[in-house]
């Protein structure tokens, strides 16, 4: 991930289908870039930027949620015009290789039916309904 990845970031995250369909809104830029900062400056954060050819198509992080027990988790955002190509797949499969902690976590809302079925491809198993997210843990 580098610092002209951030502007692409922010525009794909504006997006308010992409908003309903991760049920986030959008943050305005100042708090867009604040929020990237500080999850910058986390040195226990894998950041990555997931590219298409030679286009940025959204980014991967995996985090240590604070806490009691510091579970890791991973998620990620694609920019629309790449929904339904496989690349969400191929990169969450490319961050597994490299986040080799188990359990992994991900939160995803329940009618996000694309992310979870990414999610299951990848090896996760969904763990419990909350509301309306379902966790899922990838275990091995």
């Amino acid at each position: 991930m580098i610092d002209s990845d951030l502007p692409l970031f922010f525009e794909q995250q504006l997006d308010p289908v992409a908003n309903e369909m991760a049920a986030f809104p959008a943050r305005d830029r100042e708090a867009f870039m604040a929020h990237w900062a500080k999850i910058r400056a986390n040195e226990s954060n894998i950041l990555k930027t997931i590219l298409y050819g030679d286009q940025v198509a959204g980014n991967i992080v995996s985090w240590e949620q604070p806490g009691e027990g510091s579970e890791r988790e991973v998620g990620y955002w694609l920019g629309r015009e790449y929904w339904g190509r496989g690349i969400a797949t191929r990169a969450l499969s490319l961050m597994l290789e490299q986040v080799t902690v188990r359990p992994l976590y991900a939160h995803v809302v329940k009618h996000n039916v694309a992310s979870i079925r990414v999610l299951e491809k990848c090896g996760f198993k969904k763990l419990e309904d909350v509301g309306e997210e379902v966790i899922l843990i990838l275990r091995e």
